[in-house]
């Protein structure tokens, strides 16, 4: 008891075969190669034949077939290749292995083998980089607890998420959005984002401060652009930053907010701004991030293929939906809100592809 496993040796199969052809119990078995009851047990149940019976040769081949002979990824220098990239480019590896399966219209790779083969370069090479492959590198989990109190009674006219219409409660209708500010350690330091519901597009913005006069009018600014079928409610945690949520009531948007410590039900820019900090994490001093490497970064997310969308990207899939609606609407809004929405997707780089979707 205690002492580390080993594997059955040729020599121990032989006796296994002989004993138990002597019909000695499994008990006896064990006493006799000085091993555990269940390791004879599981030997016997696991490399016999079905018509044979338990036999040295077939067990010998069996188990040595079994024996896992190294990660795919360390024997195909392409495949590893294409799965490395993917992750440099900030995809999980269940994203890599699902667009990889969508591109060659079969199962290439699982993202379990993937995570196996990260997690064994860790322990092999002891070099802990490679945890900055997968989605989440934190060195620690768990709940960080509260401080203070809730400012929702702060918010004018404040109208709980519980009253937001049912359409935006699912994901099958355009339009629906969310927002939050990813916060730094620098004081004063944040991005403004928001989310959409439907094709998780992620639009940002780097506001001087987070005065809630300077949020409400940069989000209303943002959505100024869109087309009225893309913007009609948005979601806010209860931050007094977005205490002048009512501006964007001009524009037909309806506002809501969480319940008091409820961030899961805006759980889609809560999951948005988790995937960006691995590459703005909080330390980050956004004076010293060029506006074209923010940029590039918001790209990079955007073009991330994504398992709820069938392993299409944001950028794709709102393309998809904005190209949809404008083809339903009559020639003169398909002009005006083909021009405001190319105009947006200019700003934010947000598309790969169909740059002139609703022109």
């Amino acid at each position: 008891m205690g002492d580390k496993y080993g594997q059955l040796s040729l020599e121990e199969r032989c006796q296994i075969a002989r004993l138990q052809a002597e019909g000695c119990s499994l008990r006896k078995i064990a006493a006799a190669l000085d091993r555990s009851p269940s390791t004879i047990s599981r030997e016997i149940a696991r490399n016999r034949g079905n018509h044979v019976g338990y036999k040295v040769t077939y067990a010998q081949e069996q188990a040595k077939a079994r024996r896992w002979s190294g990660s795919r990824l360390e024997r195909e220098p392409e495949l590893r290749r294409a799965v490395t990239d993917g992750l440099r480019a900030g995809w999980s590896p269940e994203q890599v292995a699902g667009r990889l399966a969508r591109e060659q219209g079969r199962k290439i790779i699982s993202y379990e083998s993937i995570y196996r083969f990260i997690y064994a370069q860790i322990a092999r090479t002891k070099d802990y980089r490679w945890r900055h492959y997968l989605p989440q590198g934190k060195s620690k989990r768990g709940f960080r607890g509260r401080r203070g109190g809730s400012a929702a009674k702060l918010i004018e006219g404040r109208i709980s998420v519980a009253e937001r219409p049912p359409a935006a409660a699912d994901r099958n209708s355009p339009g629906h959005w969310e927002a939050d500010l990813m916060l730094f350690s620098r004081y004063g330091q944040a991005i403004l984002t928001v989310h959409e519901r439907t094709s998780r597009l992620l639009l940002a913005k780097r506001p001087r401060n987070k005065a809630a006069n300077r949020i409400g009018h940069q989000l209303l600014r943002l959505f100024a652009s869109m087309p009225a079928h893309l913007r009609k409610t948005l979601t806010f945690d209860n931050g007094t930053e977005f205490a002048r949520h009512h501006l964007l009531h001009q524009l037909g948007i309806q506002t809501f907010f969480c319940d008091p410590y409820s961030p899961w039900q805006k759980g889609g820019i809560e999951n948005a701004i988790g995937r960006m900090r691995r590459f703005i994490p909080r330390k980050t001093d956004l004076a010293m991030l060029p506006k074209r490497e923010f940029n590039a970064l918001l790209r990079a997310y955007n073009s991330t293929p994504r398992k709820c969308l069938d392993f299409k990207t944001p950028a794709e899939t709102f393309s998809e939906l904005l190209h949809f609606e404008c083809e339903s609407t009559s020639p003169l809004a398909r002009g005006r809100a083909g021009e405001r929405m190319c105009s947006l997707i200019r700003t934010f780089g947000c598309a790969r592809r169909r740059g002139r979707a609703g022109a």
